[in-house]
């Protein structure tokens, strides 16, 4: 017997782009149970309701409350700083035969409260998928397709788990287990420095050039994929940076220093040594 016919319910606490597309991404798998979405935006509630992402909304504390307590599998898919605020607000209503996960961009804090919070019953977990903008009615049921879902597990699975799991790859996307604290250290590397990066180029574009149609006009495919990062929501971002604050201040110092030698030896040969070390990382990607 398929063991995700165990699940009867899930509750989707977040109905924005990650939790829509979870909730699209477990129709697709052929689930045919409950999912329950919970959200501040009722808006984004009506637009996961319609496009089929859910099947029942919970718009007031007693139905939250309600929702959580007959659910499995309770997913967290709102950003860092609302999943460790929810974590404690559905501790009381959780089964105890029932799950919590998360899609949270950084690990560390939430697998440190999770570990207080859900002994045994808590699995962290972050799906490197998305778009520069949010919203339920961005939502795609293949947003996961081939994507790293990241899972920093912190006890041995339990069935629940790995229904969870096995769940995930019917989604598309490919599980990988690292220690939470690793987790941060990798992310602030590879998705918050770009983020940083993409976010300051283009402010200082702004400042320097606005609304110059002809400067515009002549920016082609670099100025495009260098500043598309440029229009993610301070929202996310700001939990990003508040969670995982060292590590990023890490990266953003070495790249400072990185920018600092480049500037000071644009006429000499380490400028090539430079592109030369570019060269060999991304003939590796």
């Amino acid at each position: 017997m398929d063991a995700t016919l165990q699940v009867e319910h899930i509750t989707l606490i977040g109905t924005g782009l990650i939790g829509a597309s979870v909730g699209l991404a477990l129709r697709a798998t052929g689930f045919t149970g409950t999912i329950t979405g919970i959200d501040a935006s009722g808006t984004e509630l009506e637009t996961a309701e319609r496009i089929g992402a859910i099947t029942a909304t919970a718009r007031n504390p007693e139905a939250h409350a309600a929702a959580i307590a007959g659910s499995q599998i309770v997913v967290l898919a709102v950003p860092v700083l609302a999943i460790l605020d929810w974590m404690g607000r559905i501790q009381p209503h959780l089964s105890a035969d029932a799950m919590v996960t998360d899609t949270g961009s950084t690990k560390a804090q939430i697998a440190a409260r999770g570990v207080s919070l859900f002994p045994k019953q808590f699995l962290p977990g972050h799906p490197m998928a998305g778009k520069e903008s949010g919203g339920a009615a961005l939502a795609e049921a293949n947003l996961f397709q081939n994507a790293p879902w990241i899972f920093t597990p912190l006890h041995e699975p339990t069935p629940l788990e790995t229904t969870w799991r096995d769940l995930v790859e019917k989604f598309g996307a490919k599980p990988i287990d690292i220690d939470p604290v690793r987790h941060d250290e990798l992310c602030a590397w590879v998705s918050h420095l770009p983020q940083m990066v993409s976010t300051a180029m283009t402010a200082v574009l702004e400042d320097q050039i606005g609304d110059d149609e002809a400067l515009r006009a002549i920016g082609g495919r670099a100025l495009r994929e260098m500043t598309r990062l440029g229009a993610s929501p301070f929202s996310m971002w700001r939990d990003v940076a508040m969670t995982n604050q060292k590590p990023i201040a890490d990266t953003l110092l070495a790249l400072e220093q990185r920018l600092q030698h480049m500037r000071e030896n644009l006429r000499t040969p380490e400028l090539r040594e430079e592109f030369l070390k570019a060269n060999r990382f991304r003939a590796r990607s």
